[in-house]
């Protein structure tokens, strides 16, 4: 039945990633922002209320929808053949955005207890690493290696 769905399934897919991304590069963003300028209580306070929305309302969404329409198209018998590297290259690229996620929300949860010791060049770097995973999962989906 899901074979019925597939481009729908990969529609939706595909807009949840670009949604995931959008925003896995943004947030490490805002931290080196609430590091760099954050210099009253005021300014934190406005800080971590963005990252937290960022987080609960757009990012944990995204990735469960992402997540859950992947796991819906690989279900779907002829659209993975497992015997390609391909799929487990994409699976390392999609782990490791989710580890980056994972990141993410326990750094905002050392900003609201006061006990964030990383700096904006930390946060810069870090910022590096979804760019890395999606350059790893788009070459496997496309170029199938």
């Amino acid at each position: 039945m899901l074979g019925d769905f597939y481009l729908w399934i990969k529609a939706l897919h595909i807009m949840a990633v670009i949604s995931w991304m959008a925003w896995l590069f943004y947030l490490p963003r805002l931290f080196v922002y609430h590091v760099e300028r954050s210099d009253s209580a005021q300014m934190n306070s406005v800080f971590q209320t963005m990252e937290e929305k960022l987080l609960r309302v757009i990012m944990n969404p995204a990735m469960i929808v992402a997540w859950v329409t992947g796991l819906m198209m690989v279900s779907i018998p002829g659209v993975i053949s497992w015997d390609s590297i391909w799929p487990w290259s994409k699976f390392i690229g999609l782990i490791g955005m989710t580890w980056f996620h994972m990141w993410c929300a326990r750094r905002r949860r050392i900003f609201t207890e006061g006990g964030n010791i990383l700096t904006g060049r930390d946060y810069r770097m870090m910022n590096e690493v979804p760019t890395v995973m999606m350059v790893l999962s788009v070459l496997s989906v496309v170029v199938k290696f």
